[in-house]
C-alpha cells in the first residue's frame, strides 16, 4: 500500500482513504464498471488512474474526461462522435471519445452532469458495446471500460428525474467512496508539508515554510470545505507570500484559516441536485441577480452626478426610485425588508416582498440585465480565483450553466 501511495503522490493515514485504493487495486484486473463519490477537490481523480494503470488495458488509451464542462449541444458529439454534415459546423468526420479509447479506459468525471439524452445514449453502451455517431445510423463497436465519478447525490437525482435509475446501477457495480479531508484526522498537516516541499521544489524556493505546533492544531480542526484543492492552493500562497518561513496561527487567520468545529461545512451542490429534495426555483439566482443590478443602479446615479455636477443636480427627483442594496449577509428572514428607498422617494415604506418588481429595478434605459449578469459572473469567478465550479456554487447555478453564460458573454476571451 505505501508503494502505491509513493508511486501516485498519495500522502495519508486514514484507513477509510486506503480502503478505496485497496479496492481499485482489487477491481482493476476486471472490466467491471466503476463508480466514485466524494465531495469536490477530495482527489477522485487519482483512483481511475490507479484502476486503468494495474488492469489489462494499461499499455491502451487513457482518456478522462470532465462531463461538467462540455456544452449540452456538443457532449453527444464529442462522446460518441459524428459524421460528415451532421450539423452546420460539421464539415468533417468527428471519432469521439469513445472511438479515441477503444480497448482502453474512459473516465468520465462529474457523471451526474450528463443529459438524459446522453444518459441513454451511455447505457446503451455500457449494455452492448455498441454506440450511433450523431447523425449515422450505423452502430459502432467499441470496448472501453468506464470508470465514472460525481460529487452529486445520484439518489436523491434519481428522484428528481435528473439521472436515470438504470444507468446508475450499470455505472455503480463497484461503488468507491473517498473521504473529506475533514475526516481524514491528521492527514491534512501531512498534506500541507508535502505540497509545502513540492511548491519549494517547482519554484527554487530554498526553504519551505513549516508549522508552527499551534498553526498545526488550527490546520488540523479546521474543516477544509474545498478539502485537498484547498489545502494546496493555501500552502502554495502561503509559500510565495509569506515572508516568514514558519506559518503561525496568526498568518493562516490572514488567510481565513482558523479554527472552526462550529462551521457548517456543507458543500453546495449542482442546482436541482441538492440534498434537500426540492426542485430549484431560481430564488437564489434572482436574489444575487437583483443585488448587482442595485449596486450598478447606485454607480450610474454617481456618475450622472459627476457628469452633470451642477446645482440643478443636488435633489434626487421626486419620482425616482433609488433601492439601497442589500447586504449578502442579510438572512432571508430580513430580506422581505431590505428594499428601502432614499428620503423623499415615492416610497417612504420598505416593500413588502422578497425583491422588487421588474419596473423598480430597472425604470430608465440606462440599464442591461445582460449586462448584469455578466458582471456578477466576473465578480463570482474573481471572488473563487476562476474556479468555474466554485463560482457556479456561489451563483447557485450548475457549472454546464456557468460554461454556457462564459461563452455567450465572452468572458473567457
Amino acid at each position: 500500500m505505501q508503494t502505491l501511495m509513493n508511486r501516485y503522490g498519495i500522502v495519508g493515514r486514514n484507513e477509510a482513504l486506503r480502503e478505496a485504493l485497496a479496492t481499485a487495486v482489487l477491481v482493476a484486473p476486471t472490466d467491471l464498471s466503476v463508480l466514485i463519490q466524494g465531495e469536490s477537490g477530495v482527489g477522485k481523480e487519482v483512483i481511475p488512474r490507479i484502476i486503468h494503470d494495474h488492469s489489462k488495458r494499461r499499455g491502451k488509451t487513457y482518456i478522462a474526461i470532465n462531463c461538467g464542462s462540455i456544452p449540452e449541444g456538443t457532449i453527444d458529439s464529442e462522446l460518441f462522435g459524428h459524421e460528415k454534415g451532421a450539423f452546420t459546423s460539421a464539415i468533417g468526420e468527428h471519432e469521439g471519445y469513445f472511438g479515441a479509447a477503444d480497448g482502453g479506459t474512459l473516465f468520465l468525471d462529474e457523471v451526474g452532469e450528463l443529459p438524459l439524452s446522453t444518459q441513454a445514449r451511455l447505457l446503451r453502451v455500457l449494455e452492448t458495446g455498441e454506440y450511433l455517431r450523431v447523425g449515422s445510423s450505423t452502430p459502432r463497436k467499441t470496448d472501453v471500460r468506464i470508470v465514472a465519478a460525481t460529487n452529486v447525490d445520484i439518489p436523491n437525482a434519481i428522484k428528481q428525474g435528473l439521472f436515470r435509475e438504470d444507468l446508475y446501477y450499470r455505472l455503480c457495480t463497484i461503488n468507491i467512496k473517498v473521504p473529506p479531508l475533514r475526516k481524514r484526522q491528521g492527514d491534512a498537516v501531512l498534506l500541507f508539508k508535502k505540497f509545502a516541499m513540492d511548491t519549494a521544489e517547482r519554484y527554487r524556493i530554498p526553504e519551505p515554510i513549516r508549522l508552527t505546533p499551534e498553526a498545526e492544531a488550527v490546520v488540523n480542526s479546521y474543516k477544509w470545505p474545498g478539502n485537498i484543492r484547498q489545502l494546496r492552493n493555501i500552502t502554495e500562497q502561503l509559500s510565495i507570500l509569506s515572508e516568514s518561513r514558519n506559518i503561525t496561527p496568526e498568518i493562516l487567520a490572514k488567510h481565513g484559516i482558523t479554527p472552526n468545529s462550529d462551521t457548517d461545512t456543507s458543500i453546495a451542490t449542482i442546482a436541482g441536485n441538492g440534498s434537500s429534495g426540492t426542485q430549484h426555483d431560481y430564488e437564489q439566482e434572482i436574489k444575487i441577480l437583483a443585488h448587482a443590478v442595485f449596486e450598478l443602479r447606485s454607480e450610474v446615479q454617481e456618475l450622472k452626478e459627476k457628469i452633470q455636477g451642477s446645482d440643478n443636480w443636488h435633489e434626487t427627483p421626486a419620482d425616482t426610485t433609488m433601492p439601497v442594496p442589500i447586504s449578502p449577509q442579510k438572512s432571508t428572514a430580513s430580506q422581505a425588508h431590505s428594499f428601502h428607498t432614499l428620503p423623499g422617494n415615492r416610497h417612504s415604506q420598505p416593500l413588502d416582498m422578497d425583491i422588487p418588481t421588474a419596473e423598480e429595478i430597472v425604470d430608465d434605459d440606462t440599464l442591461n440585465i445582460g449586462d448584469m449578469e455578466k458582471r456578477n459572473i466576473l465578480l463570482a469567478l474573481q471572488r473563487n480565483h476562476y474556479k468555474r465550479k466554485l463560482a457556479a456554487e456561489e451563483l447557485g447555478i450548475s457549472e454546464r450553466t456557468l460554461y454556457r453564460k462564459i461563452k455567450a458573454y465572452g468572458i473567457d476571451e
